[in-house]
């Protein structure tokens, strides 16, 4: 009996030949400028068996930038080396999205170029610290709150980022809405304390994402965008006072846009919400379900009607060739936790494929 996960299936305008998705994943190894370089390009090729890769979150603007090393989409260099990612995944037959990630009020002065301000929805600094590769661990930086002008400028340069993202050869893109990062910040209650209209209730706080999907829509068609959520996360010192509430309040605003798909990760730290049964509920798309599954548990959740595909993360750093290891019921290989934000080739494009012979 063929097992759903290696059927073809479509997400939007988006073709997919099997129903393994490759997750986002911050891997630090972009030039220091953002700039992808050869290195990404064979890491991404790699991979191309997956039915989908959605690429690392990637800044829109340089204010954006959240991580050393984490790549952009605003600058010509970055959109052609981008191009070169893109053409080797589909050289061997892959898709791939880019995941559009403004980090918002995470981020330091020691990352982003001088005087590029770090901003967000309220000047509430982020507890906690980030690695810079200048001077080491610093504290999140005390951001900027965005005038209303800037808050719709912002949403301006995320379409802007779809139409580059598009340019650079990317099969669509997936805003990223977890982790703490700027939509996730409009979106919850206790980094929003705006008195706009992008703040307030969860209507007027989910308003910034869903404008910023219509805009991407708009720019290169809902049918290649996506919408990557996690109820319950509180990552990056984010919380809010009804997350399950909050995030149904945009799905159900995201659901009429047309979205390719919604990527939902399993709530871990609030284990009262079901992350997937809210999506089902609000959200009328397709689902991409992610975190913690391996072959038998994503096999059986699509059977059960949970989703239209599953995303690794983690299995993917180490098995280039998940795929075909899942699909011929070879063992996984495991990652070394010490390289996951190193750069160099080092637990990035080192890892070897199965040797077993395949039936």
């Amino acid at each position: 009996m063929t097992q759903l996960l290696f059927t073809p299936t479509t997400l939007g305008d988006l073709q997919l030949a099997n129903r393994i998705v490759m997750a986002p994943m911050t891997r630090n190894r972009a030039d220091a400028d953002g700039t992808p370089n050869a290195l990404m390009t064979e890491h991404y090729a790699q991979r191309a068996g997956a039915g989908l890769i959605v690429a690392e979150g990637t800044w829109p603007v340089v204010a954006g930038q959240a991580y050393s090393r984490q790549p952009g989409i605003e600058t010509p260099a970055q959109v052609q080396a981008w191009r070169r990612v893109t053409d080797a995944v589909h050289q061997r037959g892959g898709r791939m999205v880019l995941q559009v990630m403004h980090g918002g009020r995470v981020g330091s002065r020691h990352i982003k170029p001088e005087g590029v301000p770090t901003v967000a929805p309220s000047a509430l600094q982020a507890g906690g610290e980030v690695w810079t590769d200048a001077v080491g661990m610093q504290p999140f930086d005390v951001p900027q709150a965005l005038s209303t002008a800037q808050v719709k400028a912002a949403i301006a340069e995320h379409r802007e980022a779809a139409l580059r993202a598009r340019d650079a050869g990317f099969d669509g893109v997936e805003l990223h809405g977890t982790s703490g990062y700027l939509s996730m910040q409009f979106l919850s209650s206790s980094t929003n304390q705006r008195q706009d209209e992008y703040g307030g209730n969860a209507s007027a706080r989910a308003r910034f994402a869903f404008e910023v999907l219509a805009s991407m829509a708009d720019a290169i068609g809902a049918g290649r965008v996506g919408l990557r959520l996690n109820p319950g996360n509180t990552y990056n010192d984010t919380a809010d006072e009804d997350s399950a509430a909050t995030h149904a309040e945009l799905m159900r605003q995201a659901s009429p846009l047309g979205l390719a798909y919604l990527h939902v990760m399993r709530a871990v730290t609030d284990t009262s919400i079901d992350a997937f049964v809210l999506a089902r509920q609000n959200f009328a798309g397709p689902l991409i379900l992610n975190d913690g599954f391996d072959g038998a548990s994503a096999e059986a959740a699509l059977a059960a009607g949970h989703g239209e595909a599953v995303s690794f993360a983690r299995h993917f750093i180490a098995n280039p060739d998940l795929v075909q290891r899942l699909r011929h019921g070879l063992p996984l290989a495991r990652f070394d936790r010490r390289t996951l934000y190193t750069p160099g080739a080092a637990g990035y494009t080192d890892y070897p494929l199965a040797t077993a012979e395949l039936a």
